[in-house]
C-alpha cells in the first residue's frame, strides 16, 4: 500500500513526464511474473517497441507493486497509470454489464467463450467501459474457475454448505457461491494465502495456473474441477491515456495487443496442463464432479436477472450464439 501511494504521489509531482521522443507506458498488474498473462504483456511490450521503431515502450509493474486490481483501476481513472489487467469480476464494479461474463455455466465450452469474446458482444462490452473512464483493449484467456478447499473435498454442491469461500469483489460471484450453499467472503488476491493459513476462509475458487503459481496448494489439498465460470481477464487502459495518444500510436498499440492475445492463449493451454500435473504431483486430490449438479444449483442466479431486460437479453444472445 505504501508503494501504491508513493507511485501516485510521484506521478502527480513530476507529471510522469515522457522522454522527448519516446512514449513510456506504465502497466501495473497483480500477477506473478511466471503467469502467462505477464509473459504476454512482456511480448506486447517487445512488439510495440518494434512496431513503433522504439518510440513507444512499456514499463511493467507486476506482483501488486502498485496495489490490488481495484486500486490499479482507480489509478487508471485518474490518469496515474496507463494500462492494467483486471479480472472481469472486479471490472463489473466499474462497468456493470461486464457481470454477464461472470455468470456460472454461461458458456458451453471454451470455443463458445472465444466466439462470444472475439465477436460483436465481446467488443460491445469492451466499448461500454469508456463511460467509466476506462478503455477496454482485449480479453486474455483465464480458463475456468473451480473450487479448492483445506479440510474436505467438494464432491457435490452440498459439501459447500457452511464453508467460507473466498471470492472476488463481485456481486455475481457472491450470488453464485450463495446459491450453492457456501458463504462468500471477498478477500483481495494478495491476502488470500495468509487468510487460508489462518482459517479466515475454508477455501477459494480459481483456475489451475493461478492456484498453482500462488502456492495456495500448500494449504489447500483438494481441487474440484466443477469449472463453474469461464471468466476472462481484461486488458484495459485509462481513457486519459488513450485519448492522449496519436492515431498512429493507437494503431501500433492495438496491433501489439492482438499479437499478445494470440500468444497468451497458446501459453495458457500449456500452463493449464502443466499446472494440473504439478498439483497432482504435489499431493493435491483432483476431483472430477458431476457438473450438472452444480449447474442446477445456480438457477436462482439467472432468475435474479430476468427482471433486468438489458441483462436478460444479453444472456439470451450469448446462450444462443
Amino acid at each position: 500500500m505504501k508503494k501504491f501511494f508513493l507511485f501516485v504521489f510521484t506521478c502527480l509531482l513530476v507529471g510522469c513526464q515522457q522522454l522527448e521522443n519516446k512514449r513510456i507506458i506504465r502497466l501495473g498488474h497483480a500477477l506473478d511474473t511466471n503467469h502467462s498473462v505477464h509473459k504476454a504483456m512482456v511480448k506486447m511490450g517487445e512488439e510495440l517497441y518494434r512496431i513503433s521503431s522504439g518510440t513507444m515502450e512499456i514499463k511493467i509493474y507486476p506482483n501488486q507493486q502498485l496495489g490490488s486490481e481495484r486500486e490499479c483501476l482507480e489509478l487508471l481513472q485518474i490518469g496515474s497509470l496507463d494500462i492494467t489487467k483486471v479480472s472481469t469480476g472486479v471490472l463489473e464494479n466499474f462497468s456493470p454489464n461486464m457481470k454477464v461474463l461472470g455468470l456460472p455455466y454461461l458458456f458451453r465450452d471454451r470455443g463458445h467463450a472465444f466466439t462470444v469474446l472475439d465477436g460483436p458482444i465481446g467488443k460491445q462490452l469492451l466499448e461500454e467501459t469508456i463511460f467509466f473512464r476506462i478503455k477496454g483493449l482485449a480479453y486474455y484467456d483465464a480458463g475456468s474457475r473451480s473450487f479448492y478447499t483445506k479440510s474436505k473435498a467438494i464432491r457435490t454442491p452440498s459439501d459447500l454448505k457452511g464453508l467460507k469461500i473466498r471470492v472476488m469483489e463481485s456481486v455475481t460471484a457472491m450470488k453464485m457461491v450463495e446459491s450453492m450453499g457456501g458463504s462468500p467472503t471477498p478477500i483481495s488476491w494478495g491476502e488470500l494465502y495468509t487468510s487460508l493459513q489462518q482459517e479466515v476462509v475454508d477455501g477459494a475458487e480459481n483456475n489451475p495456473p493461478s492456484f498453482f503459481l500462488s502456492k495456495q496448494f500448500e494449504v489447500c489439498k483438494y481441487y474440484t474441477l466443477d469449472e463453474h465460470t469461464t471468466l476472462p481477464d481484461v486488458l484495459v487502459s485509462g481513457s486519459y491515456f488513450w485519448d492522449g495518444l496519436k492515431e498512429k500510436q493507437k494503431k501500433w498499440l492495438e496491433e501489439a495487443v492482438k499479437i499478445s492475445v494470440d500468444y497468451q492463449r497458446k501459453l495458457w493451454a500449456e500452463s493449464e496442463a502443466y499446472s494440473l500435473n504439478e498439483l497432482k504431483k504435489s499431493g493435491v486430490e483432483i476431483v472430477y464432479p458431476d457438473k450438472s449438479e452444480f449447474e442446477k444449483m445456480v438457477k436462482p442466479v439467472y432468475d435474479y436477472y430476468k427482471t433486468n431486460k438489458e441483462m436478460h437479453n444479453l444472456i439470451t444472445k450469448i446462450k444462443n450464439q
